[in-house]
């Protein structure tokens, strides 16, 4: 495997401990792709590693020493028109566990005895998670404010937990700092392309789980970890003529840090400055999301269209949720706000699906 910068294109072997080109790009993964077959799918293996045949994994057994079971979350229907991927039934509570597995078992096949990772709470309890089930030592950074209940669980993990004063993008700072100055791997859920392997299995599981693709997915989008892996899933499918177009898209953003939308609906190829306000929707909350101009020429190309989540309509959402019996965080609730506010503007939302990618314990609200 090879990652390739997306600025200069620039090569280096996947076993790099670099977290990003010399010349500042971001790193992709280049390797010899199968097409998506489902005769290959291991259907013996009740995890995301069930689709091994087609992701980039560099040491055909590491995975095994690392799995938790991860993936194959079930659909269950909230009302005639919405379904809900379960994500939050994940082994750490979150959609995260997919990339995270991916990546800790790349990070211990080349030998990786210590990582760092900055996160808003989710993605740094499923890399502490899993670096503990690899054997790999870890340290957090999270933004003040995050739930103290997420904190709790990275440091049950074993990592330790570094509290950083300010909004998230100034924690992502903070710790890529300490990675470049000490020289420590930088196990990000956003630069490094390894995670994404992970979460585009979201998409292959819709379509083995529903035996076809729903016309409409919701995706929340805040560094867009789980929209670019399902577009990258979605993309497997149709090139093997699997699926015939792709379905329409819908990204959520919290209305007080929304830098993708605004850039989106002004025609821009990079996101938007904006100066994130206090959301509940903490899994979101980026101002300045590392992959934006990737994300929005995605966008671009298959039609995403982008909404808001409002506030006082997340707090409602998730009422409603937990009146039907699901948990989830206000993040989560975020999705549902975003589609009761999506319907209101486009009409009737039919065969659409969203993830329940956080659990509500995990919220501390």
């Amino acid at each position: 495997m090879m990652f390739v910068c997306s600025r200069c294109r620039a090569r280096e072997p996947a076993v790099t401990r670099a977290a990003r080109c010399r010349c500042g790009g971001l790193w992709g993964l280049e390797y010899e792709r199968r097409p998506f077959d489902p005769d290959a799918i291991d259907r013996r293996e009740w995890s995301l590693f069930r689709y091994r045949a087609f992701m980039g994994l560099d040491d055909g057994d590491a995975w095994r020493a690392v799995t938790m079971g991860e993936g194959m979350t079930p659909v269950i229907d909230f009302d005639e028109d919405l379904a809900l991927k379960m994500d939050y039934l994940m082994p750490t509570g979150s959609f995260k566990d997919r990339g995270a597995a991916v990546l800790a078992a790349h990070c211990a096949s080349i030998g990786v005895d210590r990582v760092v990772q900055d996160s808003s709470g989710n993605a740094g309890h499923a890399v502490a998670a899993y670096c503990a089930r690899a054997g790999i030592g870890c340290e957090i950074f999270v933004p003040q404010g995050t739930s103290p209940r997420k904190i709790d669980l990275i440091r049950a993990a074993g990592a330790a937990v570094d509290v950083v004063a300010g909004g998230r993008d100034h924690c992502a700072d903070v710790c890529r700092a300490k990675a470049a100055a000490e020289g420590l791997f930088y196990a990000s859920h956003v630069y490094n392309p390894v995670f994404y392997e992970g979460t585009k299995t979201f998409g292959y599981e819709i379509w083995e789980q529903l035996g076809r693709i729903p016309a409409n997915i919701l995706v929340p989008v805040g560094n867009g970890t789980l929209l670019l892996g399902l577009v990258r899933g979605l993309e497997d499918l149709l090139r093997a003529g699997l699926i015939g177009m792709m379905p329409q898209i819908i990204a959520v953003q919290a209305a007080g840090c929304d830098p993708l939308l605004r850039a989106a609906e002004a025609g821009d190829a990079e996101p938007a400055a904006v100066t994130p306000e206090p959301t509940l929707a903490e899994g979101i909350a980026v101002g300045a999301p590392m992959r934006g101009a990737q994300i929005l020429a995605l966008a671009r190309r298959y039609g995403v269209r982008f909404v808001h989540a409002e506030e006082d309509e997340i707090v409602r959402a998730r009422a409603e949720l937990a009146s039907r019996g699901v948990c989830c965080e206000y993040t989560a609730a975020a999705n549902l706000a975003a589609y009761w506010r999506y319907r209101r503007r486009w009409g009737p939302v039919p065969d659409c699906l969203t993830t329940m990618c956080g659990a509500g314990l995990k919220s501390g609200r």
